[in-house]
């Protein structure tokens, strides 16, 4: 069971970034190049590539390259996993953790 929040703890860490949340609502907008995002911050490119690196990692961003750019743009199946597994932790459940053995019910 714990595998799940292993799982996600990556993207709440990639998203725990001014910058890195406004890239992401950037790319909810679809594919950019690099050199548009780096547009719209005051940002060097090495920041930038740092930033790109973070999110790629996690999973959240895919990156391409075409030529001397790179382009990037949002998983949509890793938005859409993350997306369940936020409301799942935010939603009263059954097979709750608190209702596990052992654990102290709040309820």
């Amino acid at each position: 069971m714990e595998d799940i929040y292993v799982c996600n703890v990556g993207l709440f860490k990639a998203l725990a970034d001014t910058n890195r949340l406004m890239i992401v609502d950037m790319l909810s907008c679809g594919e950019l190049c690099a050199c548009k995002i780096l547009e719209k911050f005051n940002i060097t490119q090495p920041t930038l590539s740092h930033h790109m690196k973070i999110l790629c990692d996690s999973g959240l961003v895919k990156g391409r390259k075409e030529g001397k750019w790179t382009y990037y743009s949002l998983d949509e199946k890793m938005v859409e996993d993350f997306k369940a597994f936020l409301s799942n932790i935010t939603s009263s459940k059954a097979d709750c953790i608190c209702n596990s053995e052992g654990v102290c019910n709040w309820k």
